[in-house]
């Protein structure tokens, strides 16, 4: 029996469910594990007959290369380590986007707290797809492992990244308020769903609410984030029908 140690391009848990199916299936193939905590993403596969090709062709049919053997335990270099997930990049921006928001206000002459609701929430879905668009390939298959919708269409973890581009615009060209906050309300609200289902469940996976950039855990400070959105389309609802 053979032990093949490789390095991978794999990057979240999405991809190695994505791999799953053709592993597990795979003649020969007894055993295989992926460590992503590892720095060159390594991939272990025992079993038969398991060459670097064999892996890398089960591989390149999700996308997926090999990089390059791992070398032995003993003339292996230290591992980098993987940097640790943090919500700081999360709080951060959040804490720019509630100052940008009040800093126009001031500019404005007074404070209206609809009006300073609709800049905070264009810069927190033009920011957050923006680092999005940085690698959407990598946002989709990360969104896929725990979003309602794009589990079953991937297209859609292609398509999120411009709805929420569609929406930062539309709320800070106060564009169509009508349909602008009840796209926002069922669009988080979908991806609600997903949220909290991976919260119930517990299962430890990145947090795709910032693309791929940052490792950021799904826990329920993403739910408190999902439905702070919805709160404030619902209440900009509320204003535009009382008005």
């Amino acid at each position: 029996m053979t032990t093949l140690k490789v390095k991978t391009n794999l990057r979240c848990e999405a991809c190695v469910q994505a791999i799953r199916p053709l592993f597990d299936g795979a003649p020969g193939v007894t055993r295989w594990d992926a460590d992503l905590s590892s720095a060159d993403k390594r991939l272990t596969v025992e079993g038969d007959g398991i060459t670097v090709a064999k892996v890398d062709q089960l591989l390149h049919q999700k996308g997926y290369r090999v990089l390059g053997e791992v070398m032995s335990a003993t003339a292996a270099a230290p591992a980098t380590p993987e940097p640790k997930s943090s919500y700081y990049p999360l709080v951060l921006i959040l804490f720019y986007l509630l100052g940008a928001a009040g800093l126009a206000e001031v500019a404005l002459g007074g404070f209206d707290w609809m009006r300073a609701m609709r800049h905070f929430m264009a810069g927190f879905f033009l920011v957050f797809s923006f680092f999005k668009l940085l690698d959407v390939p990598s946002f989709a298959m990360s969104y896929s492992s725990y979003d309602i919708v794009a589990r079953r269409w991937l297209g859609y973890g292609y398509l999120y990244p411009f709805l929420e581009l569609g929406l930062g615009a539309a709320y800070l060209a106060n564009a169509a308020p009508l349909a602008t906050n009840f796209a926002t309300i069922i669009i988080m609200g979908v991806s609600t769903v997903g949220v909290l289902q991976s919260v119930l469940a517990r299962r430890k996976i990145q947090c795709a609410c910032l693309g791929t950039v940052f490792n950021l855990p799904m826990s329920s400070v993403t739910l408190i984030e999902d439905g702070l959105m919805i709160v404030m389309a619902i209440a900009m609802l509320a204003s535009i029908a009382g008005g």
